[in-house]
């Protein structure tokens, strides 16, 4: 690769689900602008064709894969230490991973949706927040959705019990509310570290997210839905772009700040929501 185009050379990049989907995207144009590349998947063979598909996509070779389920806690912080005993800098975070439309509990005690989509995220930027704060200046993204507009609020109760919505859409906006929220949460803890943070919507994407929705369903879904390749522009915006080197703890959509909802601006619930988070993962450790 002619090195002219490699802007990241010398930075590290770490993207959670990065085999499939916006996040397959989002790595692959990481990997090409020279950013030494992290990736997580549940298992080590979805893991080992993304790293192979990023790297010929790409030309480069320094892409790794790492282990990482989501759903539960022992597995996050097993992916956390590996990458932090490589001893190297993280200064770009991309929290894409996610589902919806599925029912369940994680193996954590979490509704689905909330234990996948907020709570992985956010004990594994717990324990990577150190790292990234020593590699600053560093970013961390974390893939919302405007779907978070929808919520009806955290009913704390139900996040710690099984899906209780037929179609798990419910459940789904709430937990990308909590997205949102933990983003600007993050920011301001994160003031004047050096470490910026945004929340973004990828844009309605016709992505693996939706891979539980029944086969009737999920074609009919799709239609008008963009592509990965529009939906990663976000991400990879708010992970690369000079200009917003001093914003943080705001919310993207087409890559410009909006205004998100009236839930997700409200500091007390994300202080509120910070604080549950962090006495769960902590309480999950105790235990073990």
């Amino acid at each position: 690769m002619p090195t002219l185009n490699l802007p990241l050379r010398g930075r590290v990049a770490l993207v959670t689900g990065a085999n499939t989907g916006i996040g397959l995207v989002t790595a692959r144009v990481l990997a090409e602008r020279g950013a030494h590349l992290f990736v997580t998947c549940r298992n080590a063979a979805t893991g080992a064709a993304a790293v192979e598909q990023i790297r010929s996509g790409s030309g480069n070779p320094q892409v790794e894969a790492l282990s990482m389920d989501l759903a539960d806690f022992a597995s996050v912080r097993a992916c956390a230490h590996a990458f932090l005993a490589r001893e190297l800098p993280l200064h770009i975070l991309v929290n894409n991973a996610g589902l919806g439309g599925k029912s369940g509990l994680t193996a954590s005690g979490f509704e689905l949706a909330f234990g996948v989509n907020h709570m992985g995220h956010f004990l594994f930027t717990q324990l990577l927040l150190e790292r990234l704060k020593r590699s600053a200046p560093a970013r961390i993204v974390t893939v919302a959705s405007r779907a978070h507009f929808r919520a009806a609020g955290l009913d704390w109760e139900a996040l710690r019990q099984g899906t209780r919505s037929r179609t798990g859409i419910d459940e789904y906006c709430n937990s990308k509310l909590a997205n949102v929220l933990f983003s600007a949460e993050l920011g301001r803890r994160l003031q004047g570290s050096g470490v910026s943070t945004y929340a973004v919507h990828p844009g309605v994407v016709a992505s693996d997210v939706w891979r539980a929705v029944p086969w009737p369903i999920r074609p009919l879904m799709k239609l008008g839905m963009i592509s990965t390749e529009e939906g990663a522009a976000t991400s990879l915006h708010c992970a690369t772009a000079p200009e917003l080197a001093t914003a943080s703890g705001l919310y993207y959509d087409k890559c410009r700040p909006r205004t998100p909802s009236a839930l997700a601006l409200d500091a007390a619930l994300a202080a509120q929501l910070w604080q549950r988070s962090e006495a769960w993962a902590e309480r999950e450790a105790g235990a073990r």
